[in-house]
C-alpha cells in the first residue's frame, strides 16, 4: 500500500491546487494602484485615511482580476453555484462574491499504479506495474461529478488491474499484453467517462513472477529447446540415410564411380599434414583399397619427410 499510495501522489505532483494563491501581474497593478493614489492624497492632505481607503481598495481589487494558463480551465462558482468556466487567459470574478473552485488541467496526464501480490485465474500470483494516460476532456463534469479526479482515476485503473488479472491465466498475460492493455483501456474508459475524463492508452510495463515459477518456466523452456534439437538431428540422419541408400543404388552398377569415390575420400582425408584415417576391413576388401591405402601412405610419408616404414 505504501508503494501505491506514493505512485498516486507522484501522479498528482504536477496538478495545480484547487485553493493555491496565484500572484499575476494584472493582481499586482491593480493592488498598487490604489495604495500609489492613497499615500498620494495623504501626503496632499496630510490625513491617513486616503492611504488606508487605498490600501482597503487595492486589496478589493487585487481579488478581481484572474490568470489561467493556456492548458487550463477555471472553474467559478458564484455564492456556492456554478456560473461557467474561464480561461485561457485573463478574466475577472467578483471579489467575495466569486470563487475559483479548481484549476483543471486539460493536458495528457500520466499516471502509475500496479497490483501487487494479484492471483491470477490459475491462482498464481503476479505483481503487474502499468501507466495510464489520460485527459479531462470535460472540465466542467471533472469539478462537479467527482471531489478529486486524479485520485479516482488512479483507484479506478489499480481495482480495473485486478479485476482483469483475476480473471487472466498466467500464460495469456505474458503472451497477450496487447490484448490486456485494449481490455484495460476500455474498462477505465467506462468507470471515467462520466467524471469528464477520457483514457487515451494505457502500457504494461512489468508482470514480475516467483521466482521458483521463473525457474520452472526456464527448465521447462530448455527441454522445449532441447526436445526441439534432437528431433531436428533425427530427421537429419534419416534424411542423410535416405541419400546414402540413393548413392549406394548408383555406385552398386558403377566400380568405376565407386572406386573414383574411394580415392576423393583417402585425399580429403590424408591431405592435411599429419591426419589419420581409418578404413573398414570390409571396404578394403569390397573396394579394393588396399593398393590405394599403400600408395597414399608412401606419399605422406615422403611430404612428412618420415623414414619410418609405413604401417
Amino acid at each position: 500500500m505504501p508503494n501505491i499510495q506514493q505512485s498516486l501522489i507522484e501522479s498528482r505532483s504536477n496538478l495545480p491546487a484547487p485553493n493555491a494563491p496565484r500572484v499575476n501581474v494584472v493582481a499586482a497593478a491593480a493592488f498598487l494602484a490604489p495604495v500609489l493614489l492613497g499615500a498620494l492624497s495623504t501626503i496632499i492632505t496630510l490625513s491617513p485615511v486616503g492611504a488606508i481607503l487605498g490600501v482597503l481598495l487595492g486589496l478589493l481589487l487585487a481579488q478581481s482580476p484572474k490568470v489561467a494558463r493556456q492548458w487550463e480551465r477555471a472553474v467559478v462558482l458564484r455564492l456556492g453555484k456554478y456560473v461557467g468556466l474561464r480561461g485561457p487567459g485573463l478574466f475577472w470574478i467578483m471579489p467575495f462574491v466569486d470563487s475559483v473552485s479548481a484549476w483543471i488541467d486539460q493536458r495528457v496526464i500520466t499516471t502509475g499504479f500496479a497490483a501487487e501480490e494479484t492471483l491470477t485465474s490459475d491462482t498464481v500470483p503476479v505483481n503487474v506495474d502499468a501507466v495510464l494516460f489520460w485527459v479531462v476532456y470535460d472540465p466542467e463534469k471533472a469539478a462537479l461529478e467527482v471531489q478529486n479526479y486524479p485520485q479516482a482515476v488512479s483507484w479506478a485503473a489499480q481495482t480495473a488491474l485486478r479485476d482483469i488479472i483475476g480473471r487472466t491465466s498466467l500464460s495469456d498475460l505474458l503472451r497477450g499484453r496487447e490484448r490486456i492493455e485494449d481490455e484495460l483501456q476500455k474498462l477505465i474508459d467506462e468507470r471515467s467517462n462520466p467524471w469528464g475524463v477520457t483514457v487515451q492508452s494505457v502500457e504494461m510495463r512489468d508482470v514480475i513472477i516467483p521466482a521458483a515459477l521463473q525457474d520452472a518456466m526456464s527448465r521447462e523452456a530448455q527441454a522445449a529447446r532441447e526436445k526441439a534439437a534432437r528431433v531436428i538431428l533425427a530427421e537429419a540422419e534419416v534424411e542423410i540415410a535416405a541419400r546414402f541408400a540413393h548413392a549406394a543404388e548408383s555406385y552398386r552398377d558403377n566400380p568405376t564411380a565407386l572406386h573414383l569415390r574411394a580415392m576423393n575420400m583417402l585425399y580429403e582425408g590424408l591431405k592435411e599434414k599429419g591426419a589419420l584415417m581409418l578404413v573398414p576391413s570390409s571396404a578394403v576388401e569390397s573396394m579394393g583399397m588396399g593398393g590405394l591405402i599403400g600408395a597414399a601412405a608412401l606419399r605422406q610419408q615422403s611430404l612428412t619427410g618420415s623414414k619410418e616404414a609405413p604401417e
